[in-house]
């Protein structure tokens, strides 16, 4: 949708970019996003208008700060928030089914956001996901997260949010562990994603109830004191999309963050996904903005609506676009390009930049894609219901079993694989689809030439693969394939779908590698 001098389009951030946290220093606001199994971690990214962003980069992106070997798909890093307090910068999250097998609570800072940040600093008596921090004006500082009750859990998932007292210098927590609040709706599991802010002189309690799916909501309390107790607000859920249906344009709305602009309004960042083909969401949970009023001491979302919307009135604050990204990268930079992500945390020397400027080699790897592993694949969120993405590609596979290409992934499991590949002896242009675990092909052609030029087109949840030897001359090698098992919906877990660039030896181990001397990408939706 185009944007217009009054309004702005919704999401802020489009693709696979869920659980957003917001904070402001000055004129400057800075977002934060889960990144689960992919490193770098925690995507980072700045605005000064809240409508437009540009990533700096991202708050994990040293192997001595993310460890993710072993980590399940849709696990390792949940919900991050952001702050800053006294001129230092925290990032706190929680490490899901790391090595240790256990939910693991951290934090990070730095002076500059966008330079290093520091190495993980463990709070062994932290329980639960999606910890927050809190300062309060009177110069103490909070942490805060979910457990399961100390009394018991009344029902399935039944969660509530606790609050500690954090030593600043010892980097430690401190004193007694506040139970503050288990929620405001009855049965509606999972009540995460605490954030607190104080406000007229009273602390208000945000949290997430109801699953990060289709019952996803928003629900809010206050008290006068920042341990409790907390009085829920009678209009809760403040905001939800449950009850306008599984195919309405922007569902599972929840998850969210507040933020106060230099002209005083109030606006939140929640997460929601954009349904298409049916209840199917292949770009995964994606970062919206709403605006906020406060009403009697409560916060009311989009007055006199009440939901997310597509197109919204825009924030009172001076327009500030940063400039465009090419749709294509040609590799020609000495870093990869913040976009770019691996799978789990990088292990081994199996890509380069340099060892032929201008390309990205990629070498191959006896780990494959289909293995929960650190693969040679290096990909990008797929942004757009609608998008094309073309590469050209330099290989020539050398046993049987070596192959390399373009895969559209949702996670081991489930993925489309645009491959050319030695088999039986000879090269073999394919199309596979991997779902639940077993693979057919849908498509193949005989190959033998070195140079494959790869374009892949999708509209809706319809997706065409066309590949040619010459620029320009493209022949299709399959069309109307099904998209939909690149939504969760279909293949379970919490991420959003990738397309990247990947090479495997499958199993053995080689010295051969592919090129790629390019590699562009862009949303064909009007």
């Amino acid at each position: 949708m185009r944007e217009s001098q009054e309004n702005f389009s919704n999401p802020i951030l489009p693709g696979f970019y869920p659980d957003p946290s917001i904070c402001r220093v000055g004129e400057d606001y800075y977002m934060v996003t889960s990144s689960f199994e992919y490193f770098p971690g925690v995507p980072l990214f700045h605005s000064k208008d809240l409508v437009h962003w540009r990533q700096l980069g991202h708050v994990l992106d040293r192997p001595s700060q993310l460890d993710l070997d072993g980590t399940p798909c849709s696990k390792g890093i949940y919900a991050a928030t952001i702050r800053c307090h006294d001129g230092i910068f925290y990032m706190i999250t929680t490490f899901v089914v790391s090595q240790t097998g256990a939910r693991r609570n951290f934090y990070v800072t730095a002076e500059d956001p966008a330079g290093e940040w520091s190495d993980p600093i463990w709070l062994p008596d932290a329980p639960g996901i999606d910890t927050s921090f809190f300062f309060d004006d009177d110069g103490k500082a909070y942490v805060m997260a979910n457990r399961v009750p100390p009394s018991g859990q009344q029902y399935p998932k039944h969660m509530e949010i606790w609050l500690q007292q954090f030593d600043i210098k010892g980097k430690r927590l401190i004193g007694e562990k506040y139970s503050l609040w288990d929620g405001a709706l009855k049965n509606a599991h999972a009540q995460e994603g605490p954030h607190i802010y104080k406000k007229d002189g009273y602390y208000y309690l945000l949290i997430a109830e109801g699953g990060t799916g289709f019952t996803h909501a928003v629900t809010v309390a206050r008290s006068i004191s920042v341990t409790g107790p907390y009085e829920s607000c009678k209009s809760n859920p403040i905001l939800t999309h449950r009850h306008l249906g599984q195919e309405y344009a922007i569902t599972n709305v929840g998850h969210a963050d507040l933020v106060e602009t230099t002209a005083g309004e109030w606006w939140m960042v929640c997460l929601a996904s954009r349904p298409y083909g049916g209840p199917y969401r292949n770009l995964g949970r994606e970062t919206f903005l709403v605006p906020v009023d406060w009403e009697d001491g409560w916060p009311v979302i989009n007055p006199g609506k009440g939901v997310v919307e597509l197109q919204s009135r825009r924030p009172n604050l001076p327009e500030h676009r940063f400039p465009a990204k090419p749709a294509c990268d040609h590799f020609d930079s000495g870093k990869l390009d913040d976009c770019w992500n691996f799978i789990r945390t990088p292990r081994g020397d199996f890509w380069s930049l340099t060892d032929r400027p201008g390309f990205l080699r990629l070498r191959l790897k006896p780990e494959t894609i289909t293995q929960p592993v650190n693969p040679c694949f290096v990909g990008r969120r797929q942004q757009h219901m609608g998008f094309a993405a073309r590469t050209v590609m330099e290989f020539a596979p050398e046993r049987d079993g070596e192959a390399a290409g373009v895969v559209l992934l949702q996670n081991h499991d489930y993925m489309l694989r645009f491959e050319y590949a030695k088999v039986l002896g000879s090269g073999l242009l394919r199309l596979v689809e991997r779902k639940g675990g077993e693979e057919r092909i849908l498509a193949s052609q005989e190959w033998s030439g070195n140079k494959l030029y790869i374009k892949i087109e999708a509209e809706q949840q319809s997706y065409r693969f066309q590949y040619a030897a010459l620029s320009g001359q493209w022949e299709t090698l399959a069309e109307d394939v099904d998209g939909r098992l690149l939504s969760s919906d279909v293949a379970g877990g919490f991420v959003g779908a990738y397309l990247g660039l990947y090479a495997t030896s499958n199993g053995t181990v080689s010295g051969n590698f592919a090129d790629f001397d390019w590699f562009e990408y862009g949303g064909t939706e009007t």
